[in-house]
């Protein structure tokens, strides 16, 4: 959970918090809702960035139950023979990575860092992570799921179609229904993989910035090192910087931890509130434009700005962008996240710290992907717009989400709306940054 919001009057929380331990409690849910005519939140594990799943932002401030899956959260049918298994969405990726090691020290799922993320919200962005480049995002893996829809009804890939199917895999979550759980395909991994983290100083305007370079290679470290040598060797990467273990080692070793039980934690350090953004790279930066990143970073403290560089390619770029609704594939170097971090309750030290990471992504603009330019929606940034802004005196409509859908979705959005309107054409499940249905009056998008 965001700390950013929790003191913020003009916040609208839900009516109501439902924990539901089985799949008929989200349907009766779903039901009561329509019923009394509130609309439904669903969370897994609260790292949407703007709080998206949970709280509402939106002028329009409609009145809503959130829906609290960490009852949902069983890893269940782990079969090393098949390489499949069940994810429940309130799961953390922590749970689902230690169900996975008790079966299998070879097997692997390609999805993010953070172990305290939730299944079901990861999964519905997409799900980038150390092993995108092998073996693709969370959601290409993805080969079947439960969803309880608009009506209440339980569909499995199936009985909701192709369509439907292929928009629940990346075209966000709050959309489309409930997912209360994912079969997912386990990939695999050599039992020894090679880790490193360098860190490198910078000295820009008289202050030190830090730079770190993490990998991990599905291989051993004699194998490794020649092809840096050939590739980057600017950063010198030598053996003593390396380390070999098991593919659910290096999940711990990225986090500075030894005890596979840190897994099952459902919570991690004390949160700082802190603002997203993303971007993508299709040509490398100039050199000038990354002296202007570091005279910007020095602006904040090293620990209240970062700017995470994660890379592409590989297969990747191999899956075609219309497979899912993610479509940042081929021609793509690497995703910018960025991040603002801060404490204290001032707004002051807020509009500061917004300030700088609007500012820095305004100078990366000439620097990143365009026509549009790109974002990532598990990086959640309402600064690209809103749905239903009653405030700005804006409707829902198609060309309003277009705003911030074709920059997380490019091409993807039209077909996106086209099954919103198929599935929940009175767009129950819905927020700010929900997939718009095609209403009438509303030209179509691309028209």
């Amino acid at each position: 959970m965001n700390p950013r919001f929790n003191d913020t009057s003009t916040i609208h929380k839900p009516l109501a918090i439902f924990i539901p331990q089985f799949d008929s409690h989200v349907q009766a849910a779903v039901l009561c809702c329509r019923k009394h005519e509130l609309r439904l939140r669903i969370r897994s594990g609260g790292h949407d960035f703007e709080g998206l799943s949970y709280l509402s932002v939106s002028p329009s401030n409609d009145d809503f139950v959130m829906i609290d899956l960490t009852k949902l959260r069983a890893v269940h049918d782990v079969n090393p023979e098949t390489r499949t298994a069940w994810v429940q969405s309130g799961a953390t990726l922590g749970e689902l990575y230690y169900a996975i090691s008790q079966k299998s020290r070879v097997l692997a799922f390609p999805a993010g860092f953070w172990p305290t993320v939730g299944v079901g919200g990861h999964f519905s962005g997409g799900g980038s992570g150390a092993l995108s480049r092998k073996f693709g995002l969370a959601a290409d893996n993805v080969i079947d799921a439960r969803l309880i829809d608009a009506e209440g009804k339980v569909l499995d890939r199936a009985s909701m179609g192709e369509d439907l199917f292929w928009a629940i895999r990346g075209g966000g979550g709050n959309t489309f229904g409930v997912v209360t759980a994912w079969k997912i395909n386990l990939l695999p991994v050599p039992p020894s993989v090679t880790v490193f983290n360098l860190t490198r100083a910078v000295e820009e305007s008289a202050t030190d910035k830090m730079a770190s370079f993490q990998g991990l290679y599905l291989g051993e470290i004699k194998t490794l090192l020649p092809l840096f040598e050939e590739k980057f060797p600017e950063l010198g990467l030598s053996e003593g910087d390396c380390s070999e273990m098991s593919w659910i080692d290096s999940v711990l070793y990225f986090l500075g931890s030894e005890s596979v039980e840190t897994l099952l934690r459902r919570t991690g350090e004390p949160a700082r509130k802190v603002k997203s953004k993303s971007d993508f790279v299709q040509e490398p930066l100039p050199e000038d434009a990354v002296d202007g990143i570091w005279r910007i970073l020095a602006e904040v403290g090293p620990e209240e700005g970062v700017l995470q560089l994660e890379a592409h390619g590989g297969k990747m770029s191999e899956v075609p962008e219309f497979s899912i609704p993610y479509p940042h594939r081929a021609g793509n170097v690497y995703m910018i996240q960025y991040y603002a971090y801060w404490d204290g309750n001032g707004v002051e030290t807020e509009e500061r710290h917004l300030d700088w990471i609007r500012r820095l992504e305004g100078y990366l603009a000439p620097f990143v992907s365009q026509g549009p330019r790109g974002a990532y929606v598990n990086a959640r940034d309402l600064d690209l717009g809103m749905n239903g802004d009653a405030a700005a005196g804006r409707a829902w409509s198609c060309e309003q989400g277009s705003d911030w859908g074709r920059r997380y979705y490019k091409g993807n959005f039209e077909r996106l709306v086209r099954v919103k309107t198929d599935v929940d054409p009175a767009n129950f499940f819905r927020n700010e940054q929900s997939i718009p249905p095609f209403f009438l009056g509303s030209r179509h998008v691309g028209e």
